[in-house]
């Protein structure tokens, strides 16, 4: 039977053979292999798409905070320069944490030891040798942009270097000067050596009629009513070239008894009398040594004291006679007492780079202006610049005309005093105020100063700094 043309029945012709891709070598491959080369490549641009935009995009910044520990300045006068610094350094946070001075240096050195330091922080000059295992020298790049080498008072770069080698910078530098009541001294010229300001002071000093003083003329000889006694005698042991490394000598000696001459033997001073910056903020005291920060405390006490301060007495250089180097005619010692605080970076923290660029912004002379400019606002005056080219400003201010005058010829050893430091100068002030007291009991030199030097010898020993 035929079956009809367009039946559904019917088979269809044979189609031609669909055209398949073929490989490099001409052999066709499978469908869902086409498929996965395409999904391949998608996912390939995809990742290189990927790639470009993070390329593009800025990465997330990386937060930096940095622990200082400050003394002295409270938060209000730093915060302002903190400010200014995070300003052009988004990325980093200053937190500024103000330190009492009582046992600061027990909790600095446990805080290092223990490994939770602070970043930054503030430390008297004369700890550095036994800070120095703690502290990240200062970068070559930090020492050349603030012109460390040639545009900082001697002293301020002595205090912030050992071996060689500077691991602080810093922020301020005070000495210890002669403040005068000028209502006392009247016409009278200031003193230029110890022979003239002894003579002024037995000069100037009143009394009662049962002899008990008045007015006292200065305040020397003795140690536990006199504020700042040790730093007075290590002026005078530094200008007589003491050994005070082994001080069981004659220099020594001698120092301390002329000290004490002035309890003693000229009766211008004596243990019934107030402390020294007592009698001076009340006008009972003519002359008095004291560094810069004392100012504040005497204005505050007694607004009207009508007072100013001058450089300290010197001795004549060998060979000149007292009485003519007084009067100008011989040449003097230059030598002066320094203690102050520097700054410096912990060798531990994680972020040496950002802290070593706050710290040599404190230190700029941008950053050291708003200091003191800061400071100013809260009192009469700021920090004394360590700086050459700004503390020349400060001259024209005679209150700190003689702590700039006397800056550069400034030293100091470990007699150094309010470092609250307790197991350093506090502990070696402790012989020296022995001794004085002993001596002006009428005990014998020789034997005050073998017991002397048997005390500082161990001090030292613990500290590591015998020689």
């Amino acid at each position: 039977m035929e079956i009809a043309q367009g039946s559904p029945n019917q088979t269809p012709p044979p189609s031609e053979p669909v055209s398949q891709p073929t490989s490099s070598f001409g052999k066709r491959l499978p469908k869902p292999v086409v498929l996965i080369g395409i999904g391949l490549l998608v996912a390939v641009l995809l990742g290189v798409v990927a790639v470009i935009l993070r390329r593009k995009k800025p990465a997330p910044s990386r937060e930096v905070t940095l622990v200082y520990w400050g003394l002295w300045e409270p938060s209000p006068v730093m915060n302002g320069v903190i400010a200014q610094f995070e300003k052009t350094h988004p990325g980093v946070k200053i937190k500024y944490e103000f330190q009492l001075p009582r046992d600061y240096k027990a909790r600095l050195t446990n805080a290092l030891s223990s490994g939770k330091g602070p970043d930054i922080f503030r430390f008297h000059q004369t700890w550095l040798p036994t800070l120095v295992t703690d502290l990240s020298p200062v970068p070559q790049a930090v020492k050349e942009k603030l012109g460390l080498e040639r545009n900082y008072f001697s002293s301020a770069k002595r205090a912030c270097q050992y071996q060689g080698e500077y691991y602080a910078l810093p922020l301020m530098i005070d000495n210890l000067a002669l403040y005068y009541n000028k209502d006392l001294l009247g016409n009278r010229q200031l003193p230029r050596t110890w022979w003239g300001l002894q003579n002024l002071a037995i000069e100037l000093t009143q009394r009662e009629e049962d002899g008990r003083i008045k007015i006292a003329g200065v305040a020397l000889g003795t140690a536990n009513n006199i504020d700042h006694f040790s730093d007075i005698l290590g002026l005078m042991f530094l200008q007589s070239g003491a050994d005070l490394y082994h001080p069981n000598n004659q220099t020594v000696a001698e120092v301390l008894e002329y000290y004490t001459l002035f309890s003693t033997k000229y009766h211008v001073w004596d243990e019934t009398l107030r402390r020294s910056t007592d009698a001076f903020a009340a006008g009972k005291l003519a002359f008095y040594f004291a560094p810069s920060w004392r100012y504040f405390e005497i204005k505050a006490r007694n607004p009207q004291l009508n007072f100013g301060i001058t450089t300290v007495p010197q001795l004549p250089k060998a060979g000149g006679a007292e009485e003519e180097a007084e009067r100008g005619n011989a040449e003097l010692t230059n030598i002066n007492w320094g203690s102050f605080w520097v700054e410096g970076v912990w060798r531990q923290t994680k972020h040496p780079q950002e802290a070593w660029e706050f710290l040599s912004y404190l230190a700029s002379a941008e950053g050291l202006r708003q200091l003191y400019t800061a400071a100013a606002n809260t009192r009469d005056f700021g920090e004394i610049y360590p700086v050459v080219s700004l503390a020349e400003e400060l001259k024209a201010n005679p209150y700190l005309r003689p702590f700039v005058v006397q800056a550069e010829t400034a030293d100091w050893w470990y007699l150094c005093s309010a470092t609250h430091d307790v197991s350093l100068n506090d502990a070696i002030i402790t012989y020296f105020r022995d001794a004085v007291g002993r001596i002006n009991e009428g005990s014998s030199p020789q034997i005050v100063l073998a017991t002397l030097e048997e005390g500082v010898r161990e001090v030292l020993q613990k500290q590591r700094l015998a020689k």
